[in-house]
């Protein structure tokens, strides 16, 4: 005999279930993804940074498991990626290891960093490894590519500020103001 029970009275449905964050409304066609480094502390292993245990933290895919609590991974992330630390990988694009320098440790799945933040860490990298530069007016930061001393943002993706692509200060006619750095005076312009 058969140990399965078939009934022309049962009839199996199979259905999705997900959850999402009631603070992040999303269309009904719209998936979630997974945050698997995301998980409860049930060990109660400590923050790798605070030695303090975190009810929810993000676990590293190093071989020591490292565990970082959720507010850590948010400065760490945050501080890697203003300071433009952010590390390329051929297969990932720009990722984070583990914080204690782990092997084999990237983050491969990068919905665990600020996603429109990333993306634009991203362009701006790729900017500035084609020669390109980053337009210096407030709250700009548009990527351009000038090889004139004298770059103008274009309005329609930036600012519209004129500046010096050497000093980047206002544009100037002759040489750069001299600039003070670590004790030492310096020019960063290219008419020398």
């Amino acid at each position: 005999g058969s140990n399965k029970c078939f009934s022309p009275h049962f009839f199996f449905i199979v259905k999705e279930f997900f959850f999402k964050c009631a603070s992040h409304p999303t269309s009904q066609d719209e998936r979630s993804v997974a945050l698997d480094l995301v998980t409860l502390n049930s060990r109660k292993v400590p923050c790798l940074r605070f030695c303090r245990f975190r009810d929810v933290v993000v676990v590293f895919p190093c071989a020591e498991r490292h565990v970082i609590c959720l507010d850590c991974f948010r400065g760490y992330a945050r501080t890697r990626l203003d300071e433009r630390q952010f590390v390329h990988d051929r297969e990932l694009g720009y990722t984070l290891p583990c914080p204690a320098g782990c092997e084999d440790s990237l983050i491969k799945e990068l919905h665990h960093f600020r996603y429109d933040r990333y993306l634009r860490f991203g362009a701006e990298q790729c900017v500035l490894q084609l020669g390109g530069l980053l337009c210096p007016g407030r709250g700009c930061g548009a990527g351009l590519v000038s090889r004139t001393r004298r770059v103008e943002c274009d309005m329609r993706a930036g600012c519209g500020l004129v500046f010096c692509r050497d000093c980047r200060g206002p544009y100037h006619q002759g040489c750069c103001a001299p600039v003070q750095k670590n004790g030492t005076t310096r020019r960063n312009c290219t008419c020398f």
